[in-house]
């Protein structure tokens, strides 16, 4: 449903989103045209026309309604605009149109999110690059601390993050919690870019604010590919400030060939944790 400013909901508008949604360009300048329907209306949660057409990727709909004089930059109640509409679902055709038109990169969500960080969290490389040569902040953040390279780290996406790294991205920037890049990468599982964010000075021991370290959520997840890569770097194998260790971790686990990585690389296998526990009873009925 559509409302115009103060205007009462009408049919040719909600005809008019449908047209912007499927790309029916036709539809949408004869009902644009007939005077009835205002390019800027909007839906009952603020969303535009521009937002509806850019979010689907219509090109010829949203140049239609930007020469037509759809306002670029309004936002939905979420506080999304048509450009982060764009970012967000990889539209790089529609996200240059749109900086073409006064397109601002500065608009946040309620969540502080910002088009550069929509398209970091769901990869779109060319997107990216297109919103940092047209001024994104390469250190805008949620309103959690997480930055575009966390978001990027957190779905693997390598492409995505050597473009940040390169553009002077934080490797080492964490989230509110504490999490940095490294330590999210590592829990997901995602080796290759662990490897990358170590190469360019990744705090191999940064800990969480619980205190749960990158090579221990490895541990603890038997992602043996991303321990390998940080055993690289000789991360700490002794007891963590939350009163465990890695070691603990792979065997409560049962993670053997976690297990023989760690202890392959020097873990001590006597050290108690914070509950006085070492875990060699257990440990010696796993099988190698």
């Amino acid at each position: 449903m559509c409302r115009m400013s103060f205007k009462k909901e009408t049919p040719l508008a909600n005809a008019a989103f449908w047209a912007a949604r499927r790309g029916n360009l036709a539809l949408l300048k004869l009902l644009l045209n007939s005077g009835r329907v205002d390019v800027d209306c909007r839906d009952s949660h603020g969303t535009t026309l521009l937002m509806v057409a850019a979010y689907a990727g219509h090109i010829d709909c949203v140049r239609e309604l930007v020469l037509q004089g759809a306002d670029i930059n309004l936002q939905r109640e979420s506080g999304t605009t048509a450009l982060f509409f764009a970012a967000q679902q990889g539209h790089n055709d529609v996200v240059r149109f749109l900086f073409g038109f006064g397109a601002s990169t500065e608009f946040r969500t309620k969540d502080g999110g910002t088009a550069l960080l929509a398209a970091s969290q769901y990869g779109h490389m060319q997107v990216v690059e297109t919103l940092l040569k047209h001024g994104a902040n390469i250190h805008d953040q949620l309103y959690d601390g997480a930055t575009a390279l966390f978001l990027a780290a957190q779905g693997g996406y390598l492409d995505v993050i050597r473009l940040l790294l390169a553009s002077g991205a934080k490797v080492n920037q964490p989230r509110q919690d504490g999490t940095a890049p490294l330590w999210i990468a590592s829990q997901m599982g995602h080796s290759e870019v662990v490897r990358v964010m170590l190469l360019r000075g990744a705090e191999r021991d940064a800990a969480r604010n619980d205190g749960t370290t990158a090579l221990l959520k490895a541990a603890n997840k038997g992602y043996n590919d991303v321990i390998e890569e940080l055993l690289k770097f000789s991360p700490t194998l002794g007891i963590l400030k939350n009163g465990t260790s890695a070691l603990h971790a792979a065997v409560l686990s049962g993670n053997i060939k976690t297990v023989a990585l760690l202890l392959e690389a020097g873990a001590d296998p006597s050290l108690r944790n914070k509950r006085e526990s070492c875990y060699i009873a257990r440990a010696e009925n796993l099988h190698f």
